[in-house]
């Protein structure tokens, strides 16, 4: 068919409708016939469009209009599926789909998820949820979902373009002193007293503590190795498996004052043989978070600390404390075992040695502190006295 201007059309066809407008309809690369989504006024402008379109296909950037008819829900299950996540991102990825973007989005196909509907979802979510912390996490998990479509070339761009909506910005989380730790430890009862201190002198995460074993412990040299986690899941199961990054896996020398404390535990409460668990409950059964969380509310209402403060929490502290002894930011980062791999390789040269010496300004400083407080009640026990 020869256009108006009397030029044989090369690419494509266009033709008049009953209603007056113009249909346009080229092969794809795949040779199937496709018509143009829209209608044009003119032969002119579905021209154009048909030039556009050739113009596409010749530089590779042409795109299937129907691979986008997938289904997001599907396609974000999968997504979860091949990731090889660890149980607790799986699980976290899978509560966040299930309650924050399913809702929304999950009778949409992919290239149905425009900007103007992302930038809706978020502001909805922040407005109802109170949580700009999970919304954050939310919406870094659809740009990620999103981001992996345009590369299987499902939709040319990714939705997702709101410029910092996936930082979180969590609040300055409150630190304990050393005095409150001791109480937390006293609080706590003798059999979870450890936990308190290797949370905030080693500084273990929970799920750490979890699957310590006696073959961890070097009592002589008062070195711990980290080797694997037990996360605990929400529906009760432990999650046994390596720490949540390479740099977990780790030497963790203790401060020289947990000597006791590490030997009575030993004593009194680990399991039995090698690889008996260092932490049991009081029946023998592996640490659980749901009946330590009970001690941890009770010992930390006994202490006066803040509803919010998670045990969790303890970690900050000992970064704090171990920062005031005199350790560097690199020494913190690998004592403990947070690292990317960028800050694998900024951290990597604080080796044992320094550790030794980062537990060693550890121990001063907690013994400075308690050694100033027998001085004040002995003070005060002897101006009562007299």
């Amino acid at each position: 068919m020869a256009n108006k201007k009397g030029r044989r059309r090369t690419f494509g066809s266009v033709r008049k409708l009953p209603s007056g407008r113009y249909q346009a309809r080229y092969p794809g690369p795949d040779g199937i016939l496709r018509p143009a989504p829209d209608t044009f006024a003119t032969a002119r402008d579905a021209d154009d469009w048909l030039a556009e379109k050739q113009t596409e296909i010749r530089r590779g950037d042409w795109q299937d209009p129907d691979a986008g008819a997938v289904n997001f829900t599907e396609y974000a299950l999968q997504w979860v599926d091949e990731r090889g996540l660890a149980a607790t991102t799986d699980e976290l990825y899978r509560r966040l789909l299930r309650l924050h973007i399913l809702p929304t989005f999950e009778d949409l196909d992919l290239d149905q998820i425009t900007a103007p509907r992302v930038r809706t979802w978020r502001t909805e979510r922040l407005r109802t949820t109170g949580a700009p912390t999970t919304v954050a996490k939310s919406y870094r998990l659809l740009k990620a979902i999103m981001e992996t479509a345009v590369d299987d070339e499902l939709i040319r761009r990714n939705p997702c373009r709101i410029r910092g909506a996936g930082k979180e910005m969590a609040a300055e989380r409150q630190i304990a002193t050393v005095d409150q730790v001791d109480e937390l430890a006293g609080a706590i009862g003798l059999r979870w007293r450890l936990m308190v201190y290797l949370a905030a002198y080693g500084p273990l995460r929970p799920e750490e503590q979890a699957e310590l074993r006696r073959k961890d412990v070097d009592l002589d040299s008062m070195v711990l190795r980290v080797r694997q986690a037990a996360p605990e899941l929400n529906t009760g199961k432990r999650a046994e498996g390596p720490t949540k990054s390479q740099a977990g896996k780790r030497l963790v020398v203790l401060p020289a004052f947990l000597r006791t404390e590490l030997q009575r535990h030993l004593d009194w409460y680990a399991e039995e043989g090698p690889d008996g668990l260092l932490f049991v409950g009081e029946k023998g059964a592996p640490f659980r978070r749901s009946s330590f969380g009970r001690k941890w509310r009770r010992a930390r209402s006994l202490v006066g600390l803040p509803d919010d403060f998670r045990f969790y929490d303890l970690r900050h502290t000992g970064h704090t404390l171990t920062t005031r002894s005199g350790a560097t930011l690199k020494d913190t980062m690998v004592r403990a075992g947070q690292s990317t791999e960028r800050a694998a390789l900024i951290y990597q040269h604080s080796d044992l040695e320094r550790q030794r010496e980062v537990a060693a300004g550890l121990d001063r400083l907690v013994q400075a502190r308690r050694d100033a407080v027998n001085a004040t009640t002995s003070g005060t026990d002897l101006a009562q006295d007299s």
